[in-house]
């Protein structure tokens, strides 16, 4: 077939975004395909936080499939991979794959990873290809959410800081991180949900020090969806009181969630985190969904025992 993969445009996103549903609702078995993940919404958010690494592939004129590469400073990671139903086994998603294998190269990545079903030999052999291998299992996990009371630091929310005083906040969530893996750095999902008004950012601080921070999608039309508040990603800078502030970072989560009228605080747990697993089980999170993180020539990255990260590559 004569599939051309490009740069995603402003014009394709409506059509990405109903692939992507009846692509996984139709792997799911769902009795509606396009009802798939409601009124959450993954693509044009992760199109507008960078258009540069959103590819679409079209035939004949027609968009049939999609995919997003994102940079958290030396990690990379893909995803949702989606291609029309009716064009599933033709080699679309492997034309999908190439410019991301790309543009990982040209940011220099020195970790690359993806989520997938862990029961899919067909998506499992299709990454293996590309030098990508399965990890740990990777839980999608929630809790109820309770009325929440908020830290007493008035700088707890980055909403609350004027826009002229953000730069630097964006840095000390790169200190964080560094912290835990040299150069991660997943400022940009602080930076894209505060531009695209999908959520707000806690911010957990130790005297003048950032201690931990979590970038939270909540309600309609982001990764959240109606009634949930989303964990993208958080992390705590290692340290003597670690564990105490992972569980003063989801607290504070929740009451983030539940001021904007959420349900329920979902949040991302890679089992070989497994001290950030088991802390989180321990406060009443539950899996929902289980998945696995490939990744490449099978480097655990950031996923060590010791590492409190919580993230989402869905």
């Amino acid at each position: 077939m004569d599939v051309t993969v490009r740069s995603m445009r402003d014009a394709d996103v409506a059509v990405a975004d109903q692939i992507f549903r009846v692509a996984f609702g139709t792997f799911l078995g769902m009795p509606d395909p396009k009802q798939f993940m409601g009124d959450a919404g993954f693509v044009r958010s992760r199109f507008k936080a960078d258009p540069t690494a959103a590819f679409t592939a079209e035939l004949r004129g027609e968009v049939v499939g999609s995919n997003f590469a994102t940079k958290w400073g030396t990690v990379g990671f893909f995803g949702p991979l989606t291609v029309r139903p009716d064009l599933w086994d033709k080699g679309v998603g492997q034309k999908l794959l190439d410019p991301v294998m790309e543009r990982f190269l040209s940011w220099e990545c020195t970790h690359r990873g993806l989520f997938t079903f862990a029961h899919s030999p067909k998506h499992i052999a299709l990454y293996q290809r590309y030098d990508f291998w399965p990890r740990y299992l990777t839980a999608i996990m929630g809790r109820p959410i309770k009325e929440g009371r908020a830290p007493g630091d008035g700088r707890w929310k980055f909403s609350a800081v004027s826009p002229g005083e953000r730069e630097p906040l964006y840095k000390e969530c790169g200190e964080v991180t560094d912290a835990i893996y040299a150069g991660l750095d997943a400022s940009v999902e602080v930076r894209a949900i505060a531009e695209q008004n999908l959520g707000d950012t806690v911010l957990l601080w130790e005297g003048s020090k950032l201690a931990a921070f979590a970038a939270c999608h909540m309600g309609p039309n982001t990764e959240a969806g109606t009634g949930n508040c989303l964990i993208k990603f958080g992390a705590v800078r290692p340290g003597p009181n670690a564990i105490e502030n992972l569980g003063r970072l989801l607290d504070a989560c929740e009451a983030l969630g539940a001021a904007a009228g959420c349900k329920v605080l979902v949040a991302g747990g890679n089992m070989g985190r497994l001290t950030q697993y088991r802390t989180m089980l321990s406060v009443g999170f539950r899996n929902d969904l289980v998945g696995v993180a490939m990744e490449h020539k099978g480097q655990p990255g950031y996923n060590r025992p010791d590492a409190l990260v919580i993230d989402d590559w869905r």
